[in-house]
C-alpha cells in the first residue's frame, strides 16, 4: 500500500480544471402541429401496448396458476375411477363376511361361491383400470417380464422355458408393475 504525506499532499498546487465545453445557443424548439398530432398519436399507442403486455402478463400468471391447481387436482383425484370400481368389491367382502358370521352350518360352501365371486368381480375392475396379467407358464424366460427363483431339472419342457409360476406378474399397458416369479427348466446332466 502506497503511503501518502499529507502534508505534501495539501502544498502541492490541484490540477488544472478540464475546459468546460463551449456553450452552444438553445433556440426554441419549434414544433410543427403535424409533429406534436404524431407525437400525440404514438404516446397514445405505446400507452395501449402498455396496458396489452400488462393484461397478457396477468392472463397468462392467471393461466400458470390455473393449471398448477388443474394438476394438483388431478393428482389428488387421480384413482377415483378405479376406486369407484373397487368400492363394490369391498361391500361384497363385507356381506361375504357377515354371512360366513350369520350361518355357520353353510359358511364354507356359500363363503367359497362368495369368495370367487368377488375374486372374479376384482379382477374385472382391475383389468377394466388397464392392468394385465403376465402370463409366464410355458413361455420362454424373459428377463424383462419375469424373475427367476429357481431352476428346476426337466425333460418335460426345453431349457430356459418356464415350467412354474410361483406368483403371477402384473402390467399397466406397457410398464411392468410387478414381474412374475417363475422356476426355469434345465437339462438334466446326460
Amino acid at each position: 500500500m502506497k503511503h501518502i504525506d499529507v502534508e505534501k499532499a495539501k502544498s502541492a498546487p490541484a490540477p488544472p480544471p478540464k475546459a468546460a465545453e463551449p456553450l452552444v445557443p438553445v433556440g426554441v424548439a419549434t414544433v410543427t402541429p403535424e409533429q406534436l398530432e404524431d407525437l400525440k398519436e404514438r404516446a397514445a399507442k405505446a400507452e395501449e401496448h402498455w396496458e396489452r403486455l400488462l393484461r397478457a402478463s396477468a392472463d397468462l400468471d392467471n393461466y400458470k396458476k390455473r393449471a398448477a391447481r388443474e394438476k394438483q387436482e388431478a393428482a389428488r383425484y387421480a384413482n377415483e375411477a378405479m376406486l369407484k370400481k373397487l368400492i363394490p368389491v369391498l361391500d361384497s367382502l363385507d356381506m361375504a363376511l357377515a354371512s360366513a358370521q350369520a350361518a355357520p352350518q353353510q359358511a364354507v360352501q356359500s363363503l367359497q361361491t362368495g369368495i370367487n365371486m368377488i375374486h372374479q368381480q376384482l379382477k374385472n375392475a382391475l383389468k377394466d383400470s388397464g392392468l394385465e396379467e403376465v402370463n409366464a407358464l410355458g413361455q420362454p424366460f424373459d428377463p424383462k417380464l419375469h424373475e427367476a427363483v429357481s431352476e428346476q431339472e426337466t425333460k418335460d419342457a426345453p431349457e430356459g422355458h418356464v415350467v412354474q409360476q410361483l406368483r403371477k406378474g402384473y402390467r399397466l399397458g406397457e410398464r411392468l408393475l410387478r414381474p412374475a416369479a417363475v422356476t426355469v427348466a434345465k437339462q438334466p446332466p446326460a
